[in-house]
Parts: structure tokens; C-alpha cells; sequence
């Protein structure tokens, strides 16, 4: 094994790791906030509140999933206030989704409570290296993104 093997094992330990105790800590977490909103209906919320109005298209394509799944997602939330459809104006046969004020404020429910956690367990990070967690982690999720739109396409 060379030190480049070496080092691809640690990320692949260390992200495995990652995603296991975000899980646990998730589950184990008692505040309500946290459970008020799944994970998809979070990071849909989430990408809405960002880029505003979307097709259904839009945000499969901005979330790497197919169609059908956030169109399903999307039904959910809908039949919940999360968010609502309105016709689209540049194409009167599309939709577009836009998150409602009810899923605007449970989202931020939901990301106030994970920054108090994040905040709680970086206490003893630096500035520095906060923000360098937070760079690395955009990179790899850019090129996990990449990676998955290019098998797709195959």
C-alpha cells in the first residue's frame, strides 16, 4: 500500500464515520427541532429558500435525484404547507415550487437547532479551521455531486 492508498483509506473511514455519528447524534438528539422535518423536506427547504421558485426538473437536477422521487417529495410537503405550487410563467404547462411561510419557519427551526449542535461540538475549533471544514466539505460534496451526474449520464 502506498501513501496515497493510505490517506483515500482514511477519507473513506473518516466519511463512513462522519455520516454514522450524524446519524447517531440526530437520533439521540431530543430536541423536537430536530425531528420536524425529514432530511429531504430539509434540504429541499433549504435549496428554495436559496435559489427561490423552482420546477420540479430544477430541483431533482440541483439535488442529484430523479424526477419522480422529488416529485414525490415535493406531493408530501405539498400536502403537509411546506411548500406550494404555482403555474410557471415562462411555461404555462410547468409548475413551480416555492416553499411556504410554515416550511420557511419549520426549516429554520430545524437549521437553528443543528447550528447550536455544530456550534456546541467546533467550540474548541478555531475560525480557521471552521472555515476550512466548511471549504473541504463543499468541495467534496461539488465532486460527490459530479460524480453521481456523470454516472447518470452513462
Amino acid at each position: 500500500m502506498n501513501a496515497e492508498d493510505s490517506v483515500i483509506g482514511r477519507i473513506e473511514t473518516e466519511v463512513a464515520l462522519l455520516m454514522r455519528f450524524a446519524e447517531a447524534t440526530r437520533r439521540a438528539t431530543p430536541v423536537e427541532a430536530h425531528r420536524s422535518l425529514d432530511r429531504a423536506a430539509y434540504v429541499i427547504l433549504r435549496h428554495l429558500d436559496e435559489a427561490g421558485p423552482q420546477n420540479v426538473s430544477a430541483l431533482a437536477a440541483r439535488l442529484n435525484l430523479d424526477g419522480s422521487t422529488v416529485t414525490r417529495q415535493v406531493g408530501a410537503m405539498e400536502r403537509e404547507g411546506l411548500i406550494a405550487r404555482e403555474a410557471d410563467p415562462s411555461d404555462g404547462r410547468g409548475t413551480l415550487v416555492s416553499a411556504t411561510p410554515s416550511g420557511l419557519r419549520r426549516m429554520a427551526v430545524v437549521r437553528a437547532a443543528r447550528a447550536e449542535i455544530y456550534d456546541e461540538m467546533l467550540a474548541a475549533w478555531t475560525e480557521t479551521d471552521r472555515s476550512d471544514l466548511a471549504t473541504l466539505l463543499t468541495r467534496l460534496n461539488e465532486a460527490l455531486a459530479l460524480r453521481s451526474q456523470a454516472r447518470r449520464r452513462l
